[in-house]
Order: C-alpha cells, then structure tokens, then sequence
C-alpha cells in the first residue's frame, strides 16, 4: 500500500474467536512479522470497570495471548490502569483478566500501581502523569517491544466513541484525568496519540454499545448489539475512522479522530482505506447513538447550567452514574442535582432538599451558599471536570446506596485486594468507603 492508503479487516467470529484473531494477524503477515527485538508483548485492553459489556471480552484477550505465543512471542503483558472510583487489580479479578493472564502465563500490569513519570501535551500545552512502566517500555523503547491495542466497541456519552485512541486515556494516571475531563477532552486524547501510538489494533466487536459506554444491566436489551465481527490494522487512526463509520459515525462527528487526522498520523479519510471483507461491514453497519437514555428516578431535579454544562465532564458522567445506581442498584431520587456554569438563581434559591453539586463551576457559583442554607450533611460535592469517585461517592449517598455495592467482588475479597494495590503503591483515586 501506498503512503496515502491503508487497509483495515473484518474478520467474523462465527467460527470462533480464535480463527478470526489469526486471520486479521496474518492478512498483515502474521504475528511473528510483527515482533520486535525483545520479542515482547504489550496488551492495552479495555479494561475501565467491572459493569457488564463494558470491557475488553476475556476471550479475545485469551485467544490474542495464545496467538502471539504461538508466534514466538516471550513475555506478554496486559496493562491497564482503569477509571477512577476503581482500582485495576479489582477490576482484572472481576473481568476474567486475571484468570486468563494466570492460565496463559502473561502478566498482569496495573498500571495505577506503577510511578508516574510527567509528560508535556503539545495541544493543550499541560503536563500529564504517564505510568512510568508505559513510559520506559513503550515510548522509549517502543522500538524494541510490540504495543497492542484491544480496544472494545462501543460508543461513548462523552467522547462519541471509544476506540482505540480513546483506550490510550488509560495510560495515564487517574487524577491527570480529572483536569480538562471538559470540552477540551478530545483534544487531550489526540494529543496523547501524537505521543504514543499502538503497532497494531485489535477491535473486540463481539457486541457493539449504544446509548454510550455504561450500559445498565436493566436496559442492555436498548443499549447491546451483537456485531460477532473482530477488526484490526495497523493504523490506529484507520481502524477507529472505520469502527466508528461501522457505528455510524463519520470522521467530523467524532472531535478526537478529527483532531488526529489533522495531524497527519495515520490516514483518516475513509476514501483512502480500503477495508477487507467489506460485505462485512455493510452487512454489520449500525446506526448508533452516543445519547444516554436519559433513564433517572422521575423524582430527581437536574439544574443546568445555561453558559458552560460540558457533556464531556460534569454533565453526562454524572448522568451516567445516576442511570446505573438506580437501575442497577435500586437507588432512590428525591434530590437536586446542579452541574454547569449560570444555572438559574430563582431555582437554586427554592431548593429545600438535598444536593449534589457537580463540578466546579457550579460548586464556585453555588456551593457556599447552599451548605450555609441547607447545612453541610445534605450536600455533596464532585470537584474539578470529572472526580469520579466523588461523584459516585456523592450520588451513592444521595441515592441510599453504599459505594460497595457496585463491586462485583464480595466485600472482604475487595477489601483484601485494596488492601494489596494500596502496599504496591497504587495512585487509584477510589471512592471514600467511610
């Protein structure tokens, strides 16, 4: 292929996981082709949480180990660092990670248990905390050590997508995540691309999300959608333009890929990729969205702010975590949540009840004067664009659900592995259990 084209396969699964992890790997010649010097590898699954669908399918993630053993490979690791509220050591055991690293030999990575090591983003011209295993093995070393990404496919209320330049967020520690979580957001993920790039995609397309990244359990049959397809290449950047066309979006719609394609790394003009098995794709296109279902206890109050309400950061993050605490868990409403910048006066002052104040515009315009009036205990703040653990811990409060109920792990297994991540040194930002 020329400079100016590249290609991106389907592959389906119907025959099974494993031929179709063969088969993207060796139309690009085979994974031993594919090794570097160290004949390491490094994984990057989708690994943000321990709810149903929204993660990396163990079995891809097995089938992906067992293929590049096959081919020669050394030592393979799967890395993760996943969203804040959580630690990855929990969320390896509650996947199936953990399992599959231990019957096929890889080695688990928790990357919120590593230093941090900062680096400069070009774009939005601030420091970031890089996972120091990340920094030395895969930027630079990164000529001697293979960089995979095994990204899920799903859509996102914040990002539109989450694909494989999404799944590098991962890399970065969870409170360099909290700052710019806003309108600014892609151009962070984009930025993070121009610094570090993945040698090869995998996209786990057994299920498609829709409806964003957090489906419920209680809606999955709104937000899932079986696709049985896998689908790789080697230009990052293709691989999402096309995963995100197979969702139905197009390049403009999603302001990362944009942002990356006007960088010039990778081509992200569907004209110039020519995608293998293309009755696939026309057979298999969606037309997804990335809106939540709005689905929230219909005795809640959202006020929002009419200047500045970021569906990037305090709007559709704290929504998300309101539709999966009351369908899920049963959480109950009866309270107000306030999120943005020039949120109505006339509303603020009539609120009696109690409070969850979301982000720091609207913690800067309301949150005095609503703790001196209502009194401290019945309100709840979630500083910064995105502090997810105060969000979950504020929203769990208000809506009579204790933090620990979201685990998928029992309580003394959870309290026992966050008792190990915290002696390794992890710089998870989790939810205050007390």
């Amino acid at each position: 292929m020329g400079d100016d084209r590249t290609e991106v396969i389907l592959a389906d699964t119907g025959s099974g996981i494993a031929g179709a992890v063969s088969g993207v790997f060796e139309y690009f010649g085979g994974g031993a082709e594919r090794l570097r010097a160290s004949r390491d590898v490094y994984i990057k699954v989708n690994g943000v949480g321990c709810e149903s669908y929204v993660y990396t399918d163990p079995e891809v993630l097995r089938e992906t180990i067992l293929y590049f053993q096959k081919c020669g490979a050394r030592t393979i690791y799967v890395m993760e660092n996943c969203t804040q509220a959580n630690f990855t050591r929990l969320v390896f055991r509650a996947t199936g990670f953990l399992r599959v690293c231990n019957e096929t030999g890889a080695i688990p990575v928790y990357l919120d248990e590593t230093p941090s090591v900062p680096i400069f983003l070009e774009g939005i011209e601030e420091f970031v905390d890089i996972s120091r295993f990340v920094f030395e093995r895969l930027i630079e070393r990164g000529h001697e050590n293979l960089y995979l990404s095994l990204p899920k496919l799903k859509t996102h209320s914040m990002s539109q997508v989450t694909l494989s330049i999404k799944n590098q967020f991962g890399l970065i520690h969870q409170k360099s995540r909290i700052a710019d979580h806003n309108y600014r957001i892609h151009r962070k993920f984009a930025d993070i691309y121009r610094v570090l790039r993945p040698d090869f995609v995998l996209v786990d397309g057994l299920i498609a999300t829709t409806h964003g990244h957090y489906p419920t359990i209680f809606n999955a049959d709104k937000c899932i959608v079986p696709m049985n397809i896998l689908m790789g290449g080697p230009d990052p950047l293709a691989v999402d333009v096309v995963g995100a066309a197979l969702m139905g979006f197009d390049v403009k719609d999603v302001k990362h890929l944009e942002l990356s394609r006007a960088t010039g790394i990778g081509i992200g003009d569907m004209a110039c990729i020519d995608i293998i098995n293309k009755s696939l794709f026309d057979e298999r296109k969606k037309n997804l969205t990335c809106e939540l279902l709005d689905d929230f206890p219909p005795d809640l109050v959202f006020l929002r702010g009419k200047e500045r309400c970021c569906k990037e950061g305090c709007r559709r993050n704290t929504e998300s975590v309101v539709e999966m605490i009351y369908r899920d868990h049963k959480g109950k409403g009866d309270f107000t949540i306030l999120m943005g910048k020039g949120i109505d006066k006339q509303a603020v002052e009539k609120i009696t009840g109690r409070v969850h104040i979301a982000g720091s515009c609207a913690i800067q315009d309301n949150g005095v004067a609503l703790e001196t009036r209502l009194g401290r205990r019945h309100v709840t703040m979630s500083p910064g664009c995105n502090d997810l653990a105060l969000t979950v811990y504020g929203l769990c409060k208000q809506m009579g659900v204790h933090p620990i109920r979201l685990s998928k792990v029992n309580p003394l297994s959870s309290a026992v592995l966050l008792a190990t991540a915290r002696l390794k040194g992890s710089r998870a930002n989790i939810v205050p259990l007390i």
